[in-house]
């Protein structure tokens, strides 16, 4: 089949434009799709909520530790206990007066202070007017500046320009998140077209600046899309049959005082999510060993092009396959070590929300890279240039 693109040749150059229709005109209708269904289903505004009745403070500022004194705790003496006097700074950085005192048990769990370190105190205000604070957490942003410093640099490094790119794309990925899926979904919005139109977006936005518009890419999307479609209904009729609840961890229980969010669709949400990166990471990489292949051997027709794609392919979505299961297995690697320990049976464990919810996000996004695989092979061995049928 002929390619997506026809080239011109000029009096000192040649160009390349779209044809009209083709694999690209269907990406635009896909595009069309997701910005109609951004405007419809884009919140509006926040739903009026008091988060300081289930006890998020209404205030955080940032203090230093001034002081570190061991001893007795003033409520036993026979505990020990580290009382620490903490420096309160505005946001000009001019300190306050204020030199809140607060007395933390040595055992583990609480914080260990040392005079000049940040940190973050919330802002309690008492019923009498006065102000009060209590320990929140130690101020990381140095370190978690650094690391996306030097993170970008790396990118940078490698890829140059298309570093830049991809950076772009991860920074308007993160900004659909915070701005459009979770604001929506809290809102009460449908979480399964949340999850279509907001995962549609971070796919096509981080797959055409990443690696620009042209026929690959056009491969790349169509094949994301489709296995993107394919996870969605997977894991709507997964959340259903399994009757999740959505009470997965602590906070999900803060979430109940939210009248119009959907647990269970936060749920779904996520596992689909969960998925997105990958099928991006897997339908590039399809995309490109199918051109690859071809431009080793312009003259293989569309069908074992398919097939020698689909070789490549049965490689890389094992090793993925196993990525997700350890990604997710990692970060739920304290639970599991308690239900090791709690010596209960496989289908105890197994049945258990809490795990079963991380077996139906590692299977459920396997599945969907697993149909990536062969839709995008297909794709790409029909629309490389230059194939023609066996």
């Amino acid at each position: 089949m002929s390619s997506d693109f026809e080239t011109f040749t000029g009096p000192d150059r040649r160009w390349r434009v779209p044809r009209p229709g083709g694999l690209g005109g269907l990406v635009a209708v896909i595009g069309i799709a997701i910005v109609v269904g951004l405007i419809a289903l884009w919140p509006r505004e926040a739903p009026p909520l008091d988060l300081t009745a289930i006890g998020f403070a209404g205030d955080t500022v940032r203090a230093e530790v001034g002081a570190v004194i061991p001893g007795p705790c003033s409520y036993s003496a026979e505990a020990e206990c580290t009382v620490v006097e903490f420096l309160v700074i505005e946001e000009d950085s001019e300190r306050f007066a204020d030199t809140p005192e607060m007395e933390f048990p040595v055992e583990p769990g609480q914080p260990d202070l040392a005079p000049g370190d940040e940190v973050f105190l919330s802002v309690v205000e008492l019923d009498d007017g006065t102000v009060a604070y209590q320990y929140a957490d130690r101020s990381r942003w140095p370190l978690l500046i650094g690391l996306t410093l030097l993170f970008a640099l790396a990118v940078v490094g490698l890829g140059r320009l298309r570093g830049i790119a991809a950076l772009a794309g991860l920074a308007l990925s993160v900004a659909i998140l915070v701005f459009f899926i979770l604001p929506a979904i809290v809102q009460g919005e449908d979480a399964v077209l949340v999850a279509l139109v907001g995962g549609g977006a971070i796919a096509m936005v981080s797959l055409y600046l990443a690696h620009g518009y042209n026929p690959l890419t056009h491969v790349a999307a169509v094949g994301a899309f489709s296995a993107l479609l394919l996870t969605v209904g997977l894991s709507a009729l997964v959340v259903a049959l399994a009757d999740f609840t959505g009470l997965v961890n602590e906070e999900a229980f803060y979430l109940l005082s939210i009248p119009t969010l959907d647990l269970s669709g936060l749920l779904l949400a996520g596992l689909v999510l969960g998925a997105i990166g990958a099928l991006d990471d897997v339908t590039v990489t399809q995309a490109s060993a199918v051109w690859e292949v071809h431009r080793a051997n312009p003259a293989l027709p569309s069908e074992e092009l398919f097939s020698a794609g689909l070789r490549v392919g049965r490689d890389h979505i094992v090793s993925t396959v196993n990525t997700l299961l350890l990604a997710y297995a990692g970060a739920s690697l304290p639970l599991l070590i308690l239900f090791t320990l709690s010596e209960q049976g496989l289908g105890v464990v197994a049945s258990s929300e809490v795990v079963a919810v991380e077996i139906a996000r590692t299977l459920v996004g396997s599945i969907g890279l697993v149909a990536a695989v062969p839709i995008t092979t297909w794709l790409g061995s029909r629309m490389v240039p230059g194939t023609s049928r066996a």
